[in-house]
């Protein structure tokens, strides 16, 4: 037994982009730019030089905001403080979506990246529960 897929448009790049994977693109493209704020905050968490714990190499020692924990540079991540897309949410438009992208300084988390899983995998979750709602009044599967 065969079913028919739905035919989804395709109308960017001429005629192979949904405008799911349209929308994917464009976001990675503005979130690779280099935000100064984003990187001013992550200097903030600094406490000084040290041993990286991983390699055993001298590097810059950052204090993670959430476990107070002190990683190397490169095991930090800035964090928004309101979701870019409100997982209970999802995306509202672009205006808003740049709006929370690309914020001050001060409206961002220093966390590691442990931390930033665990957060991300909660946000990830409500997300996913509030797709499932939508489906499910939907009628889709």
């Amino acid at each position: 037994m065969t079913t028919k897929r739905q035919q989804i448009p395709r109308p960017y790049a001429g005629g192979t982009w949904t405008a799911s994977r349209f929308r994917s693109f464009v976001i990675s493209q503005l979130r690779r730019g280099k935000w100064p704020p984003k990187y001013a905050a992550i200097a903030r968490a600094y406490v000084g030089m040290g041993t990286n714990p991983k390699t055993g190499r001298r590097c810059k020692l950052h204090k993670c905001e959430n476990c107070g924990g002190v990683f190397a540079k490169g095991d930090m991540r800035a964090d928004h403080r309101v979701p870019v897309v409100d997982p209970a949410v999802g995306f509202v438009d672009w205006n808003t979506w740049i709006d929370r992208c690309f914020v001050e300084e001060k409206f961002y988390d220093v966390i590691c990246v442990d931390c930033h899983k665990v957060k991300t995998a909660e946000e990830r979750a409500i997300a996913i529960e509030r797709r499932r709602r939508e489906k499910a009044i939907c009628g889709t599967f």
